[in-house]
């Protein structure tokens, strides 16, 4: 059995991430979607409302929407279902990498539901770029799984050994 406050900071971990990311879904739904983008910081920084029916970069967007949905909803539920197995009972998890993969799963999760609810469709809204050169269009959910990957990863480049003890 995992730990009663490994349970709850991953828990809050998750409820923060899928929060904050439905807020800020919920606002450019409200304020960007009738409207063309906002460009801020030199058109560093686009607000632009879009719905994305694929996934990262919108890859995948043009499969017929049956495989879109095994691929991009149940294999992601199972994923993430795996992932919050891991992150709450894999004991020798340090306590550090389950909240960073419960930022993953919290993201991930977000987005998940924004799919269910959206007919296969994931709310984008944040562009960033210089110039021609631009990113894709993306979201918060976006940003707190890289963030959490990132985190990983170089947590275990940087030793081969974690520095923490599993909570």
């Amino acid at each position: 059995m995992p730990s009663t406050r490994r349970v709850v900071e991953v828990g809050v971990v998750l409820l923060l991430s899928i929060g904050l990311d439905q807020a800020t879904k919920a606002i450019a739904h409200q304020y960007l979607s009738q409207r063309p983008p906002i460009s801020l910081l030199n058109d560093t920084l686009r607000l632009q409302f879009a719905r994305n029916t694929g996934a990262f970069l919108s890859l995948g967007s043009t499969l017929p929407h049956d495989i879109r949905y095994w691929l991009l909803t149940v294999s992601v539920a199972i994923l993430l279902s795996g992932l919050l197995v891991v992150a709450l009972f894999y004991r020798k998890l340090p306590h550090t990498d389950a909240l960073l993969l419960a930022l993953v799963i919290g993201g991930g999760a977000s987005n998940l539901y924004d799919r269910m609810i959206h007919d296969g469709a994931v709310t984008d809204f944040l562009n960033m770029g210089i110039g021609r050169l631009r990113t894709g269009v993306f979201n918060l959910a976006d940003v707190i799984i890289l963030f959490g990957v990132g985190m990983l990863f170089l947590r275990h480049l940087r030793s081969g050994e974690p520095d923490d003890t599993p909570r």
